[in-house]
């Protein structure tokens, strides 16, 4: 005799068991999917059907409704910003300029940004404006004052990008000019006159150097004649001083001169 198995007692644990975990999930994503957590150094865009919210999410724990809300979040740190530009100079060379940006987004606008321009609001709105700027600027130095002149340069750039960039929210802090690079032929130019300029300086060192030693030796040789013609004048005025100096120099030893005449001193010891 067969057993016969009642198919729909016999799946029914396993439905039931299904069932319960796909409540079970579900529930889990409308838990998690209902709160989220802004980082520090960022602010939230609160998305109902996609429509920002236009107040900012600050820093903590938060709430949305899952599924019909979404959070979009940006950063409000400093950040760094490296753009490579091209542009004429006042004499019509050509000019590659590499430029980094320290910069931040107004917190309290992050919504605005987010919506008038997006998450990628660099490369949409700071590129084009730093471009601009840079032709604008740039075009008002020869290529040799962009050198010369760089700190200025430098100064102009960033005080009109701000002007620029502060209608949009965002707040220029710094701006370092990394590099200019030139055509060939005239970075070779600028080199070569760098070079004259600096021999030359070395040439105009050396002959103040010359002048200076030649100072030094005619000040020493007539301070020695001064002293010889003193020492003259003393001898011719005192001979005894030249008696005395021999006495000074006298190493005790009685000088004889042996000739034909009389000895210029003659010592006789044993003569009474």
């Amino acid at each position: 005799m067969k057993l016969k198995i009642n198919e729909p007692e016999y799946f029914n644990p396993m439905t039931r068991a299904l069932k319960w975990i796909v409540i079970i999930v579900i529930l889990l994503v409308l838990v998690f999917g209902s709160v989220y957590t802004i980082q520090a150094g960022e602010r939230g865009v609160l998305l109902t059907f996609g429509k920002p919210s236009m107040e900012a999410k600050g820093e903590g724990l938060h709430f949305k409704i899952p599924i019909v809300q979404a959070v979009k979040k940006l950063d409000v740190k400093t950040l760094k910003y490296e753009a490579d530009l091209t542009a004429a100079s006042k004499d019509l060379q050509d000019v590659n300029t590499k430029i980094a940006i320290n910069y931040r987004i107004v917190p309290e606008r992050v919504p605005e940004i987010y919506r008038d321009i997006g998450i990628s609001y660099a490369e949409v709105v700071i590129y084009p404006l730093e471009q601009e700027t840079n032709k604008a600027i740039t075009s008002q130095f020869t290529a040799e004052e962009l050198i010369t002149k760089r700190e200025e340069v430098r100064e102009k750039m960033k005080t009109t990008l701000a002007e620029k960039l502060q209608p949009r929210g965002i707040v220029v802090e710094e701006i370092s000019i990394v590099n200019f690079a030139f055509s060939p032929s005239f970075s070779q130019a600028i080199e070569a006159k760098v070079t004259a300029a600096q021999l030359k300086l070395k040439a105009e060192q050396d002959l103040e150097r010359i002048k200076v030693e030649a100072e030094q030796k005619i000040a020493q040789a007539k301070a020695e004649a001064e002293s010889i013609r003193i020492q003259s004048l003393a001898l011719r005025d005192n001979p005894d001083i030249l008696q005395l100096r021999w006495i000074e120099k006298w190493n005790g030893v009685t000088p004889q001169v042996v000739s034909s005449s009389v000895p210029f001193v003659n010592l006789d010891l044993n003569k009474s």
